[in-house]
């Protein structure tokens, strides 16, 4: 039997953190359940190949766009279902063992959201993503998304747009997307650098802006501006 889970991982210039997310996925590996990890960059300028390359993923070239990277990922993957992962997102030890009741081919699991620091506004945010993805079904892409391949022929993959992909997705999804029991820890890196309460509601605002229609082209200059 085929290992039925492929990895797409989006990145640029992520020498800094893609090496701690890659090491999480080789239980996986061991495990036999996953079977390729599919890393599309953006056009990095440093190490972020030589680093994938030694841990054994698929490096793939292509215009930096988040939506259109993961896209391509989607399209070059060969597993029965995809597991999407941003480079700075470290899956929990063990999660190779918890993910084996999730492979529904019918719905599409994210994971339990934490930072990578003890902060009581790094608490309140994580604990404010998690409600937000159970009461409204909308995950974000740092909390990771495990989705079959027939649910993608079903319902479209990601739309190549250069930011928010992961709500887009989510929305069109909506109903069919649940948590499962597996704790992601992500970077606080930009709350770090921009005040955990000013980030969280640069955050909000973007979604909103979103929402209401704004052109994602605009809300990436925001964002890359931050």
């Amino acid at each position: 039997m085929r290992a039925p889970i492929s990895i797409v991982i989006p990145t640029l210039n992520s020498q800094n953190t893609v090496r701690k997310t890659l090491a999480s996925l080789f239980e996986g590996i061991e495990a036999g359940i996953v079977r390729e990890l599919i890393v599309v960059d953006g056009g990095s300028t440093d190490q972020t190949r030589e680093i994938v390359e030694e841990c054994g993923g698929k490096f793939i070239s292509s215009e930096a766009s988040r939506g259109y990277q993961l896209k391509k990922g989607v399209n070059l993957a060969k597993g029965d279902f995809i597991f999407v992962l941003h480079s700075d997102s470290v899956l929990e030890p063990g999660w190779s063992e918890i993910v084996k009741k999730y492979f529904n081919k019918d719905a599409g699991y994210y994971c339990k959201l934490s930072f990578d620091i003890i902060h009581p506004l790094a608490s309140m945010t994580s604990i404010w993503a998690n409600a937000r993805s159970l009461i409204f079904s909308l995950p974000y892409g740092d909390q990771g998304l495990l989705i079959p391949r027939k649910l993608l022929m079903e319902n479209g993959s990601y739309s190549p747009i250069p930011i928010m992909e992961d709500v887009e997705l989510a929305l069109r999804f909506k109903g069919k997307l649940f948590r499962m029991p597996i704790v992601i820890t992500t970077s606080s890196r930009k709350y770090r650098k921009n005040g955990w309460l000013r980030q969280g509601s640069k955050n909000i605002v973007r979604l909103l802006r979103f929402l209401l229609g704004a052109d994602p082209n605009n809300l990436s200059d925001d964002y890359n501006r931050s």
